[in-house]
């Protein structure tokens, strides 16, 4: 498995950059290669992506969330891989942003993709277009606001000071 590792700090408050991170649906308007993100349920989400010029599927679970703070997911069907973004305040009222991404190179070409690190740049362009997108449009998008652990759902979380938000 290979991991993969950017970060990038975004010109708006974290709440800011949480909410809109947790539009998974969203993604594709960010995310090179990525097709679609289907929310099944507050912890399931089914992508389908370009890789090296083929298309997959998968399932992903979050396992860890936390509002202003942490999503970790893992794939639990489909292509391989794992993960975290994690989002941390600094004293100028930006928010630092860390996507740790883990991979398990499907083939030879995605392993001569690997060795070339084309995923690593995809993962740092991703991450320029949803400073862009978050700095553009940020303020006044609603996210869920809920926290996960393992198992466990709470969609109201008390982490939450608001009203949590349907992410769908």
């Amino acid at each position: 498995m290979s991991r993969f590792e950017e970060q990038i700090t975004v010109d708006v408050p974290v709440r800011v950059a949480y909410d809109r991170w947790t539009r998974f649906e969203d993604f594709p308007s960010f995310m090179d290669g990525v097709k679609s993100v289907e929310q099944l349920d507050d912890k399931t989400l089914r992508w389908t992506a370009s890789v090296a010029g083929v298309t997959k599927t998968w399932t992903a679970e979050i396992v860890d969330q936390v509002p202003d703070t942490r999503i970790a997911w893992k794939s639990v069907e489909g292509a391989e891989n794992a993960g975290a973004v994690l989002f941390e305040a600094d004293r100028s009222g930006h928010t630092k942003i860390t996507l740790r991404i883990d991979v398990e190179p499907d083939g030879a070409t995605e392993s001569i993709g690997d060795a070339l690190r084309l995923v690593q740049r995809r993962v740092k362009g991703d991450l320029e277009r949803f400073k862009d997108l978050v700095e553009r449009t940020g303020e006044g998008v609603e996210g869920w606001r809920g926290v996960i652990r393992g198992d466990e759902v709470r969609p109201d979380s008390v982490d939450a000071p608001t009203a949590s938000a349907p992410r769908r």
